[in-house]
């Protein structure tokens, strides 16, 4: 005699779970036209996002506005197609910027450089990079950690806070930047974190938090990230695979109960 067959939930409630596309249901051997329409929107907002407009001197202004002076960099990627096309040219600081910032170096006092970049997603900066901000500088001036400088940066890819930081003497340097659109989060935000930057690093010497965004990483507990990652590359003088994200053991109760990501 068999045993009596294990009871599963219907497919369609792992709709409840994810914003993956599952149990789109089919006609014929072609989708549905909602879930294809819906499709077709979500491709599109992604394409929007890559190709959005960045406002650098309103996120100057905004930073301002919380106290922060900022300072304006480019990339060597003069315009966006350049920057699709030739990403190493984001990775490096176009030579007015360069020359800039070496006459800042040794104002950041070996302390902690943020840069805050377009990336592949302008629209994600600018919906999330100030509110970020606002919940993050708290954090590490509890922690005794002072930002030397805030840089707004360009046609920027991660690797660019590598020479922005090497330019100033960053300890370490916190890249905030728009991730690659996907297509249930256009408005994704990223932050990465190097100690020591110099050109010439790979993501192996970096630390990320990602999916910063209203349906993920809410902005309280990803500044509770960043700001333990910081704490703990200054006092281990590592980051990347060297250093281990453990923040989670000492996350607050009432920020890892709104670990869904709901906004603060």
């Amino acid at each position: 005699m068999k045993p009596p067959a294990a009871s599963h939930p219907p497919l369609t409630d792992l709709k409840e779970l994810t914003p993956a596309r599952v149990a789109l249901g089919r006609t014929g051997a072609s989708l549905p036209t909602r879930p294809l329409l819906d499709f077709t929107l979500d491709h599109a907002r992604a394409r929007d996002a890559v190709h959005a407009a960045f406002d650098a001197e309103a996120l100057v202004g905004e930073l301002g506005a919380l106290g922060l002076p900022a300072h304006r960099v480019a990339s060597r990627a003069a315009d966006r197609q350049t920057y699709l096309r030739r990403p190493d040219l984001g990775r490096r600081l176009d030579a007015p910027s360069a020359a800039a910032l070496a006459g800042l170096r040794g104002m950041a006092g070996d302390r902690l450089a943020i840069v805050i970049g377009d990336g592949l997603s302008p629209r994600a900066v600018h919906a999330h990079a100030i509110e970020l901000m606002r919940c993050l500088m708290p954090r590490l001036a509890a922690d005794g950690i002072a930002a030397a400088d805030v840089l707004v940066a360009s046609g920027a890819r991660v690797a660019l806070g590598d020479e922005i930081g090497a330019c100033l003497g960053a300890k370490i340097v916190v890249v905030l930047i728009g991730e690659r659109p996907g297509l249930s989060a256009p408005d994704s935000l990223g932050a990465y974190l190097t100690f020591a930057p110099r050109v010439g690093l790979t993501d192996a010497d970096r630390n990320c938090v990602s999916n910063i965004h209203r349906a993920g990483l809410g902005y309280d507990e990803a500044a509770f990230k960043i700001a333990w990652l910081v704490r703990a590359a200054c006092a281990r003088g590592v980051t990347g695979v060297a250093l281990k994200d453990e923040s989670a053991d000492s996350m607050p109760h009432r920020i890892a109960a709104d670990a869904n990501g709901a906004v603060n």
